[in-house]
């Protein structure tokens, strides 16, 4: 019996679907954007300013991302004159001044902010963005991602336009848990082959992805992009780090009235800051992996004065949303000082960083907006320190 392709769609099998064809965007020369201009990247110090009005803390971080960021859309907008001027007259060799990328690796405690930075540098830069999670990457032909699937979802972000895609930014968080696995007699399917993996997407090379979906097959249409142009951000906890460093910083310990004492670095909450390559190639990460990330920022543990800015300082604050949603029912919320301090003090303790926070608020603001809309007579609830240590209620003042 002959079989064309529109009879085979029309069949109706039970349980089968036929994929929907996804258009990739290609812009005609009608819609041609003007090219990618150097005015519309925000100086560095325009950058971290935005940041600052969201992210409270990590100063060093700021500055170190912002710089980056800016030479890395320097760069792009260089190649793409570069790419119009060479129509127009062939450059000579010996003037070319080729810049390399400046992938970034950031290192820092859980709840320190890598993952919302990223996520806000995005937001202000008006660029698409992909957050992809190490953890589920294998190496190729095993159950799971491939490293193809994380360009993918840049492309989903960018709406499927590929020019757009390959000035985007690609997060991939989890990064410490493909390093080396130590003492191991299987195959090692989702350490040290995922990184030797990513080095080529890294580097900047042609990658063939599908469009609108997360799987290779003859139905689904693929689109090529070019690497080259997207920031790669990648960051991690990387637990057990600071003990790498702290033992390679007091093994240079001695006798004398110079010596560096053994115990200097014990109690030190900026320990890795002092981080080096050969720490982290001793956690597991392989030299040519690290050598693809030149830019390597370090966060700093969360402290209670910073626990206590984040709750009231930026421009999307915890404290702030929840005030917007009593503000709905007419209800002023005010939070002692002496309040905001026991919260800070009882999230250092779940040793989450700011996450914890937040869980902290739920779990004593929920009976507060659960009464609250009973009584239309309410006008401003006080929360108080003896509230949040269970030793009475939040102070409740009537209208008029």
């Amino acid at each position: 019996m002959n079989m064309n392709l529109n009879d085979f769609n029309n069949l109706n099998i039970p349980g089968m679907e036929i994929p929907k064809k996804q258009k990739i965007k290609k812009k005609s020369e009608k819609e041609a954007q003007p090219a990618f201009d150097l005015k519309n990247i925000p100086a560095p110090h325009k950058i971290k300013g935005e940041l600052d009005q969201y992210v409270i803390g990590q100063e060093q971080a700021k500055k170190v991302i912002s710089v980056a960021v800016y030479n890395h859309y320097k760069r792009v907008f260089s190649q793409t004159a570069k790419a119009q001027t060479e129509e127009k007259e062939q450059m000579a060799e010996e003037e070319e001044v080729r810049i390399e990328k400046s992938n970034i690796l950031m290192i820092g405690p859980t709840g320190s902010g890598k993952t919302y930075l990223v996520k806000t540098l995005a937001r202000l830069l008006d660029v698409p963005l992909a957050i992809a999670d190490a953890t589920a990457l294998t190496e190729a032909g095993y159950i799971g991602d491939d490293i193809e699937s994380v360009v993918s979802k840049l492309l989903a972000a960018a709406d499927n336009d590929v020019e757009k895609a390959e000035r985007g930014i690609i997060f991939i968080d989890e990064i410490d848990k493909i390093a080396k696995k130590k003492n191991t007699n299987t195959r090692d399917v989702s350490g040290e082959s995922v990184q030797q993996e990513l080095l080529k997407l890294l580097e900047g090379s042609q990658v063939e992805v599908p469009v609108g979906s997360n799987q290779k097959n003859a139905l689904t249409p693929m689109a090529t992009v070019n690497t080259d142009n997207i920031l790669f951000i990648c960051g991690g906890a990387f637990p057990d780090l600071e003990d790498i460093v702290r033992e390679r910083l007091t093994r240079k310990a001695s006798i004398g009235f110079q010596a560096e004492l053994k115990d200097q670095y014990d109690q030190d909450p900026n320990i890795l800051s002092h981080v080096t390559n050969q720490d982290l190639r001793t956690f597991g990460m392989i030299p040519e992996f690290l050598g693809r990330l030149p830019v390597v920022v370090t966060f700093q543990k969360l402290t209670r004065e910073a626990l206590v800015d984040i709750l009231k300082k930026p421009k999307n604050a915890i404290l702030k949303q929840y005030k917007k949603l009593l503000e709905l029912d007419e209800v002023k919320l005010v939070f002692e000082d002496e309040a905001l301090e026991w919260i800070a003090e009882e999230a250092l303790k779940r040793d989450t960083g700011a996450r914890a926070l937040r869980a902290i608020m739920e779990e004593f603001m929920l009976d507060i907006m659960y009464e609250v809309p009973k009584d239309p007579g309410i006008g401003t609830v006080v929360i108080t320190r003896n509230y949040l240590e269970k030793h009475g209620g939040p102070r409740i003042e009537m209208r008029g």
